[in-house]
């Protein structure tokens, strides 16, 4: 039976994430390392090719794609974007130190949320439903091989959903630039929703 893969890939790095800022739906670009080690993972690595690019809005995933996938349009989808973490935006933990809400969100509180933002069920609600989306598009027309780049905490919480083997979402961290391949079987999916992680990526040059 045919089946369908997606790439998952993190978007290059950005200054404000070095520092140690919660940046979400915050639309900051790609800094000049991240560029530079974008540029090189594609060098000394083999990334997999596409049929179609998705991409979340923010400058920081479309300017990965332009680097990694400069052949491709790519098809952008708001739902991709990262948690809104509202007021809790550009700061960093130690600045949130002391607010009970932001405790009983970093121990895994879905149903508290950043003030003006996006709790964890809620965040998981949208991007389920998108992903679930594409797949079903995907299957529709017959594309057997596709790329998805967003962000660290979109790939985490999808692969924890859907992804076998069964992880929680801290056990499926990647670095910028990195990322991991699923396998969805019509069968399997249609039944359980799930899909089977197969590789870590990029590839190195003689795989």
């Amino acid at each position: 039976m045919k089946s369908y893969i997606i790439h998952f890939i993190r978007h290059g790095a950005v200054e404000e994430t070095l520092r140690g800022k919660y940046i979400g739906t915050t639309d900051v670009p790609l800094s000049s390392l991240g560029r530079a080690a974008l540029k090189k993972l594609d060098h000394e690595n083999r990334y997999p090719g596409a049929q179609a690019v998705f991409t979340s809005p923010l400058k920081r995933c479309k300017e990965t794609c332009s680097i990694l996938y400069p052949e491709h349009d790519p098809i952008v989808i708001t739902n991709l974007s990262e948690c809104n973490f509202g007021e809790w935006e550009g700061k960093t933990a130690e600045e949130l130190k002391g607010d009970a809400d932001f405790e009983k969100w970093l121990a895994g509180d879905s149903s508290v949320k950043p003030p003006r933002g996006e709790s964890n069920a809620d965040f998981t609600r949208r991007i389920c439903r998108i992903f679930e989306d594409i797949a079903a598009g995907v299957m529709k027309t017959g594309t057997t091989e596709s790329v998805i780049v967003t962000h660290g905490g979109v790939i985490m919480t999808l692969l924890a959903v859907y992804g076998l083997p069964q992880a929680k979402p801290f056990e499926w961290t990647m670095d910028n630039g990195f990322g991991f391949s699923v396998r969805i079987t019509p069968m399997l999916w249609q039944r359980d929703k799930v899909c089977e992680v197969f590789q870590t990526i990029p590839l190195p040059l003689d795989n």
